[in-house]
């Protein structure tokens, strides 16, 4: 015998240096058998190259867009973006898999019943005799089921953090519908003060061109130098490439409205202008009022606090894993044999009581790592409570500072045409010097876009307001 062991023992060193002794392609695949290693980069600094064709992004099914020739106002805008905007289809299923995530738990409350059908063959040997019985086949159906009685709440505390799970889900998605109303109201307001841009810049390289034209005769008639048609021209230039960059800036805008809606870029949008100057006059909430409003129902904020209960209930749950659990179980079956015997019908039921003893300390980490993550949502709760009061009180001076204004830029505005058609008018006569001339439209121009500028600001801090409040429908207006 040991002699035979000796053999062996000698044969495997044998095997074992062999191994060591093999060339490096042997060495690789003991190393990395399904060649891993070669799925990816072959250094950090080499970008990856695929040997397989890459998935094809699948098209989205194609939405019907507007018609051409209809002017879409800002309410219709919106809603073609809450039904084709992706985003709100993610957060819809979103929500539903949370709801699906309640029923789950809920699964808990019933028993479990499973069926079964075996088959085997064996071939008994008396434990006693050692002598060998003939084969044996033994099949038949059988059903067993267990339920737990008692679990010191586990269960509840489970369904309960799925049930606030569900209502967070729900909440964020009536948050992602507020943020793309935002957006909306952003990319159309944007899109308007462009096109007012554009044409301010169109009405300023008219007037500069009408400048160039009064330089030039002055010149001819020897009251301009041809400095003053070089400045002028350089003001002509400056005034093209104002009015290429806006124009620029619209079409920007308009694929950004189109991606907002859940359009492609590339589709064309028509949108109505506004037609009356804004309402300043509609803010009639004190800033305390939306703050408390926002705290109240600012549908993130509440998620969020949904976020915290659910899992505090989860830390409830992991923390009572370790305690006994009381369970019911039985079994039924009907075991048929050959050669033929006569069926065997088997029942059973008990009472069990699982009393977890030792799992390495499992529980005893999972309670702190359930602990620390309901601590962490706490603190995420509080961090969106401080920022969402932040974000209504910068929204409220925004407000505020817009409103005050809009009724120094339309003075601005007013004084600025008068002084550049009086300017020209006196540089025509004969009168004033290029510079002042250029001066005055310059101011024009900037006035002008003041005024454009402060229309844009009030309409987007009215919206950012009523989106830092949590405003589902536009407005701020108090109903008495």
């Amino acid at each position: 015998m040991l002699r035979y062991v000796r053999i062996h023992s000698a044969l495997f060193r044998a095997l074992f240096l062999c191994f060591l002794a093999a060339d490096a392609g042997a060495q690789s695949f003991w190393r990395d058998p399904y060649r891993i290693d070669s799925r990816t980069a072959p250094a950090p600094g080499t970008p990856w190259e695929a040997t397989l064709p890459l998935p094809v992004v699948e098209q989205t099914p194609p939405l019907k867009p507007p018609p051409d020739s209809t002017a879409l106002t800002l309410p219709e805008l919106t809603e073609y973006a809450l039904r084709n905007n992706p985003r709100a289809r993610q957060a819809w299923f979103a929500a539903r898999a949370a709801a699906a995530g309640v029923g789950i738990e809920h699964a808990d409350e019933l028993p479990t019943i499973t069926g079964n059908v075996g088959l085997s063959r064996v071939r008994p040997v008396s434990g006693t005799s050692g002598a060998v019985s003939p084969w044996q086949t033994r099949y038949g159906p059988s059903v067993s089921f267990g339920y737990v009685l008692y679990d010191f709440g586990v269960r509840d505390d489970q369904i309960q953090s799925a049930e606030y799970r569900l209502l967070a889900a729900n909440l964020n998605q009536n948050r992602v519908l507020q943020d793309i109303m935002f957006q909306v109201e952003q990319a159309y307001y944007r899109l308007l003060g462009l096109e007012s841009l554009v044409r301010v810049n169109q009405l300023a390289l008219h007037n500069i061109k009408t400048s160039l034209e009064a330089a030039r005769r002055r010149r001819e008639s020897g009251l301009a130098t041809v400095a003053d048609v070089y400045r002028t021209e350089t003001q002509v230039a400056q005034a093209e490439l104002n009015l290429t960059r806006s124009k620029g800036d619209l079409e920007k805008s308009k694929g950004l409205l189109a991606n907002v809606v859940g359009l492609p870029v590339n589709t064309a949008l028509q949108v109505q202008t506004l037609t009356t100057l804004p309402q300043i006059d509609q803010m009639t909430a004190s800033l305390t009022d939306l703050i408390d409003r926002a705290k109240a129902s600012r549908p993130d904020l509440v998620a969020a606090e949904a976020q915290a209960r659910g899992a505090r209930a989860t830390a409830s749950a992991v923390s009572k894993s370790g305690l006994p659990k009381i369970e019911i179980v039985g079994a039924a079956g009907r075991t048929f044999f050959e050669p033929e015997r006569v069926p065997a019908t088997n029942y059973s039921v008990g009472l069990n009581l699982r009393i977890p003893l030792f799992s390495g300390f499992r529980e005893n980490y999972s309670k702190r790592l359930a602990v620390e993550l309901a601590s962490q949502a706490e603190a995420s709760r509080d961090t969106l409570v401080r920022q969402t009061e932040l974000d209504v009180w910068q929204a409220y001076y925004d407000l505020q500072t817009a409103a005050s204004a809009l009724t120094s830029t339309e003075a601005q505005v007013k004084s600025a045409e008068q002084t550049a058609q009086a300017t020209l008018a006196r540089y025509k006569g004969g009168f004033g010097t290029i510079l002042d001339l250029i001066t005055a439209q310059q101011d024009e121009v900037n006035a002008h876009v003041q005024r454009i500028q402060s229309h844009l600001d009030w309409y987007t801090a009215f919206a950012r307001l009523n989106f830092s409040a949590g405003n589902a429908l536009l407005g701020t207006r108090d109903k008495k």
